[in-house]
């Protein structure tokens, strides 16, 4: 029985107004490969994109006991990496996410996931 992974893409931050149309082409062919990898290996991306650069994201500190929510606008600087992309996939097991996993384009790290199955909650 199929599983479903989440695979984090973590690097330091990108914008894409900081990269030419070839190095975004560029990325774009890696990404590709990666998805033609995950089908060749019988698995499948069931979703997955890239995220704006910090400076468009939002930070929330949920209200607790009575102390208001706060938000705080990006970017933020105190972080060296962070989640810029990320892809859902199927595989098979353990061992075929974490091949698959690896292969993700990234100037960083893959954080890999198991989803917990929430819907017998």
């Amino acid at each position: 029985m199929a599983q479903t992974w989440m695979v984090l893409i973590i690097e330091p931050e990108w914008d894409p107004a900081h990269h030419s149309p070839e190095e975004f082409q560029d990325m774009g062919k890696h990404h590709r490969a990666f998805a033609e990898a995950v089908q060749a290996a019988g698995a499948k991306i069931l979703d997955g994109d890239a995220l704006a650069p910090s400076k468009e994201a939002v930070r929330i500190t949920p209200a607790r006991n009575g102390t208001p929510a706060v938000f705080t606008d990006g970017p933020f600087p105190e972080l060296k990496e962070l989640v810029t992309g990320y892809y859902k996939i199927e595989a098979a097991d353990a061992q075929q996410a974490r091949q698959l996993a690896a292969l993700c384009p990234t100037g960083g790290r893959i954080e890999l996931f198991p989803i917990f199955d929430t819907s017998a909650m």
